[in-house]
Order: C-alpha cells, then sequence, then structure tokens
C-alpha cells in the first residue's frame, strides 16, 4: 500500500502538549480518510536543531509518495525548509490547522501565521505543492489532503504504467496519434504497441475447450436480445484470452486495439466482446488506437477506482450533447447487473456481439489529455447524464439497435465544439474535477475546463 509522509510543526515556545493535541487529530482524520501515514511530531525550532534532525531521520527510514506538511502553530520558514529540503522532488501538502474557542474566546497558536510564512516560500524553492487551511467552527479540511495525496500516489503509478496497443493509428486518424518522448516525459505512461500477428499467432494455439468455457462462464450470462451464433461466440472467447495472455506477461493496465482497419478487416471479427470481457476483468478499455484517450483512462482509473469508459459524440443540440458508442461500454457504466447485447451486422461487416446496455445516468464527468504545438493540456468538463432519445446510427440492419448513450447536458455547448480535441471522451461519474486538478498540478500539466 502506498504510502503518505507527515510531519507536525509548532514553535519551540508554544506548549508542546497542544501542538501534540492538534498534530493527533490531524494524523487521525487522515487515516480516516484512507491514508496510510509515517508519522513524525511535534517538530519544533530548537536551537540545536534536535527535533529537526529526528524528523529528517525517521522520515528517511521510509518510502512515500507525497508529504503532508502539518503547521499546527507559528514556526519560523527554516525549520520547515530544512525537513522538506530533503523532499523536494515530492508533491507536498501545506496544510495550516485552526484555533479554538472557550466559551466567547478565540484561542489560537497562530497556525496561520506559520502557514502564510511558509506558502510563498514552497513556490519560490518550486516545490510541487497544495496550500490547505482550515477555518475555526467548520469540519477540517482533511478531504482536501487526503484528495491531493491520493493524486500524489497517481502520479507515482503512472511512472510505470503501461497501455498495451495492438497496432497503431486505425482508419489513418490524427486525433489519435501521440508523442512518446513527450508522453513518457511529462506523465511517464509508456504505450507498447504489438502485433495483431501476434494475436492471431496466440488465438489459433488456443484449444476449443478453453474457448468453450469462456463462452459457457462469461459470454452466455450475458443478456442476449436474441441467440448468437456460436461461431461469434467462441471467435470472441478465443480472442479475448489471447489479447489476455499478452497483457498479462507485459503488466498492461489499458488494451487498446486496431478495430476497423484491424480485427474488422484483417480477422473479420468485431472486436466488442473482446472489450467487454477484458472490462470485466477490471481493464481499461478504448478501441481505434485512441492512444491518448487510452492515457487519460489510465489516469482517470488510478484517481477514482473506476473503468472510466469512453464516449463518442454523434450529435449537439442547444444544451446537450449526444453521447453513444457503436460497440461497447465498459462494465461499471452499465445500468443494470450485466451486458444487455445484440447479435447483428454494421454494413459489410460480419456479425458481431453488439453491446447496447442501458447506461448509468447521473453527474459525469468528460475528461481527455489533449496535445498541441509541443504542450499537453487537460479537458474536462462537467455535465449531467440523463437518458437519450430514441435514436439510431443509420448502416445497422433493421430494426437497428437502441445504440448505448447518454444525453449529457453540459453548460456551453458552443465553447466545448469550438474546443473539442477528439470524437473519444473519458466519462466517470461524479464531479471529479479537483482530484483531475491536482493530478494536473503535479504532473506539471495544464487544466482546460468548460
Amino acid at each position: 500500500m502506498a504510502k503518505i509522509g507527515f510531519v507536525g510543526f509548532g514553535e519551540v515556545n508554544t506548549p508542546v502538549d497542544v501542538i501534540i493535541r492538534k498534530c493527533s487529530a490531524a494524523e487521525a482524520a487522515l487515516k480516516e480518510e484512507g491514508l496510510d501515514l509515517v508519522s513524525v511530531f511535534p517538530v519544533a525550532d530548537d536551537y540545536e536543531e534536535t527535533q529537526v534532525n529526528a524528523a529528517v531521520k525517521k522520515l528517511g527510514e521510509e518510502k512515500f509518495d507525497a508529504l503532508v506538511v502539518c503547521v499546527a502553530g507559528w514556526i519560523p520558514t527554516h525549520a520547515v525548509v530544512k525537513v522538506t529540503e530533503h523532499y523536494r522532488h515530492l508533491p507536498m501538502v501545506l496544510w495550516g490547522l485552526c484555533g479554538w474557542y472557550e466559551g466567547d474566546r478565540l484561542v489560537t497558536t497562530a497556525d496561520q501565521a506559520g502557514t502564510t510564512g511558509l506558502r510563498a516560500t514552497f513556490e519560490g524553492l518550486g516545490y510541487k505543492f497544495k496550500y490547505v487551511y482550515d477555518v475555526m467552527g467548520r469540519k477540517t479540511k482533511s478531504a482536501q489532503v487526503a484528495e491531493f495525496c491520493r493524486a500524489a500516489i497517481t502520479a507515482k503509478e503512472m511512472l510505470t504504467a503501461k497501455v498495451g496497443m495492438a497496432g497503431y493509428r486505425d482508419m489513418n486518424l490524427y486525433g489519435t496519434l501521440y508523442d512518446g518522448m513527450s508522453l513518457k516525459n511529462k506523465t511517464g505512461i509508456e504505450i507498447e504497441t504489438f502485433e495483431m500477428l501476434e494475436i492471431q499467432q496466440r488465438y489459433d494455439k488456443i484449444t476449443d475447450a478453453e474457448k468453450l468455457e469462456i463462452v459457457n462462464n462469461r459470454i452466455l450470462k450475458w443478456n442476449f436480445t436474441k441467440p448468437a451464433n456460436k461461431d461469434a461466440m467462441m471467435k470472441a472467447a478465443g480472442y479475448y484470452l489471447a489479447v489476455k495472455a499478452i497483457a498479462e506477461e507485459r503488466h498492461y493496465k489499458a488494451i487498446s486495439l486496431k478495430d476497423v482497419d484491424g480485427m474488422k478487416k484483417l480477422c473479420g471479427f468485431p472486436p466488442a466482446p473482446i472489450f467487454m470481457l477484458l472490462s470485466e476483468d477490471g481493464y481499461t478499455t478504448v478501441p481505434e488506437n485512441d492512444s491518448l484517450g487510452a492515457v487519460t483512462q489510465l489516469m482517470m482509473n488510478s484517481l477514482t477506482g473506476q473503468l472510466a469508459g469512453y464516449l463518442e459524440f454523434y450529435e449537439f443540440f442547444d444544451n446537450s450533447v449526444l453521447a453513444g458508442v457503436p460497440d461497447f461500454v465498459a462494465a461499471d457504466m452499465v445500468d443494470g447487473d450485466t451486458y444487455t447485447v445484440l447479435p447483428a451486422t454494421f454494413g459489410e461487416l460480419s456479425e458481431g456481439i453488439l453491446n447496447i446496455s442501458k447506461v448509468k445516468t447521473g453527474v459525469v464527468t468528460m475528461s481527455r489529455l489533449t496535445y498541441k504545438d509541443g504542450k499537453y493540456t487537460m479537458q474536462i468538463l462537467l455535465g449531467n447524464g440523463k437518458t437519450p432519445p430514441k435514436w439510431e446510427e443509420c448502416g445497422w440492419d433493421q430494426p437497428a439497435p437502441q445504440l448505448s448513450a447518454l444525453e449529457i447536458e453540459i453548460s456551453d455547448v458552443e465553447k466545448f465544439a469550438d474546443n473539442v480535441a477528439c470524437q473519444h471522451y473519458i466519462i466517470t461519474y461524479g464531479d471529479n474535477r479537483q482530484i483531475i486538478r491536482n493530478l494536473c498540478s503535479i504532473m506539471g500539466i495544464e487544466v482546460f475546463e468548460i
């Protein structure tokens, strides 16, 4: 489990029992938020720097992903910096506690005297930090502190995270391209490509018995609106097992496949059920070699614990957008216990298993990492997803399926349309804007909000 450093400061002339009491309460609040802490307090500005040196020694015995600098009272800047300079490479939270009331009297240990003396210093030293201050009479802001720490944990996880991508640049799209060097430098994420030939070679070695086990125990448990072709289900199971074996061997957390010009054209098989099975296993998945879409999914998955599925745009309305999928949705986006699927064909493609599940409604955060002129920006958009009107995509066999979709109400459709970066955006439920901002501030990625 990831750990967070916690060091509590208070000036040498402040009663030590008060500093300990306040730091202990702050420590307990962070543990209640689910953080595993490496704690040291109280740390004062004693002339011999005994407590400062002891804090540096104790913190140095453990590994952690972020440092919470908890200011429980006035503290001279030098005493704090002599600890924090050892961790300038880590994200930090500068957290000022607050005073209390005794009857009609306000009692303070000058916590914000300490934080206001430190904030500009931290900024000048180039620290990556968030400043949080408590207010008397209100709930402590431990949740904000923990939220930033979780973003720091995500940033650390991304340094070794990998996307597995079969093929590259499906349909010769431009919006799904990426620059590998700058992406690694900015986020730490690596996109590894593997050939579709390898999928086929592994598929050819999978036995009918192995395929049948997946069909009987996984696929047939989906809600089929009409019977599916057995050959289609066996192909889905076989290709799924081939892709999953590659993902497990190479420790991929996200998967994208060459879709239209790959699986459909070369293998004669629409890959939606492959993605559906992988999604049930906890992988984040996006089609069409959508590089930065897959990277965005990894970030959102780590931040929120959701599978961060994708939706693409079909229509713009005055105050909303129609966002749906022509293939599959992530397992945790489904409004129900299992996928609802339909054997169907589109245009000249062979029959596939189409996911037509109803999508959960509610507040959603749409996000996408973008790259332009050498600079990365995270677009963030808050919306309200509601059940869409009856609609269809032209080209499906009649009666055409009602594709999985949401009508998403947003504050400024025109502004969004003027800045939209791709047909795919990543969906998480709830208002996740602040934790995304935290991650971007740690990674040095600009945020564009609509």
